[in-house]
């Protein structure tokens, strides 16, 4: 594993005080930003750092554990240097609002939709921002840590049926 990774170092010069944390889990770097600075970043690693493809756009739940219940995950890849980076940005539940990637990556539009349909995450100037895997009048996020197991308004699950 390497020590240093040119887009971390980059990074770290230009945005030193957007940088919350810089770690590297299992040869991955990680780099957790403020949500406020999330499009700037974006765009550097984007623009600078070549990183050409935004690959996957998630959240994690931290119910109870962390000040900022929610953490928006970013995974990107730089097909030209074969390089991939984590970066990492924390939503709390009172303001569950970030900005939109698609202003910087249009194959966020979607995976955003998904977060939004799922962990009720709203993005800013988001495009086209409703449900994409749950019906329109469902109640709820389903990937949130308190949504109900057997779902809304149903009775728990107590063993086997039959």
């Amino acid at each position: 594993m390497a020590d240093t990774n040119r887009a971390v170092e980059k990074l770290q010069g230009k945005f030193e005080a957007s940088i919350l944390e810089v770690k590297q889990d299992r040869g991955d770097w990680i780099v957790t930003v403020r949500k406020e600075d999330i499009i700037a970043i974006l765009a550097f690693l984007k623009q600078e750092c070549k990183f050409d493809m935004l690959t996957d756009v998630t959240a994690i739940d931290y119910l109870g554990k962390a000040a900022d219940r929610f953490m928006m995950v970013y995974q990107l890849t730089s097909v030209l240097f074969k390089d991939r980076l984590r970066v990492k940005a924390p939503v709390a539940e009172a303001e569950c609002v970030i900005a939109s990637a698609t202003q910087v990556y249009s194959s966020a539009n979607w995976l955003e939709r998904e977060v939004f349909d799922l962990f009720g995450i709203r993005f800013d100037k988001h495009p086209d921002l409703r449900r994409i895997l749950m019906t329109p009048d469902w109640v709820g996020h389903p990937l949130r840590k308190d949504y109900p197991l057997q779902g809304p308004g149903r009775e728990p699950y107590k063993g086997r049926l039959s």
